[in-house]
């Protein structure tokens, strides 16, 4: 089992889940998370731009992207990531890939 976490533009988050839910890879439950980051991407607006006082420098809210993927699937993920995260520009994010020791559900009662 692989874990992917995707660093991508706010525009693109809609796109990318819409497509895994598409290809059937995150139906009604999966093991996506979404968290909003601020990051260093290049904006595709100067109006996404904001001074963090944290990071001392311009930075851009970004989403970070996290799935749990199993090994035959992984190269179907990344491919549809990286399909719909495109913005144009010449990096629109960031697709990381982790092996993972082991993984499973939490059962209910």
């Amino acid at each position: 089992m692989k874990e992917i976490k995707a660093f991508l533009h706010r525009n693109r988050v809609s796109d990318v889940i819409h497509a895994l839910h598409q290809a059937g890879l995150c139906p009604t439950a999966c093991s996506l998370s979404l968290v909003d980051v601020k990051g260093t991407l290049e904006a595709l607006d100067p109006r996404e731009r904001d001074f963090s006082l944290e990071a001392g420098a311009e930075m851009i809210h970004e989403v970070k992207l996290e799935m749990l993927v199993e090994d035959d699937r992984l190269e179907e993920v990344m491919a549809l990531i990286r399909d719909n995260a495109r913005t144009g520009q010449a990096v629109s994010g960031w697709l990381c890939v982790y092996d993972l020791a082991h993984a499973e559900p939490i059962g209910g009662a």
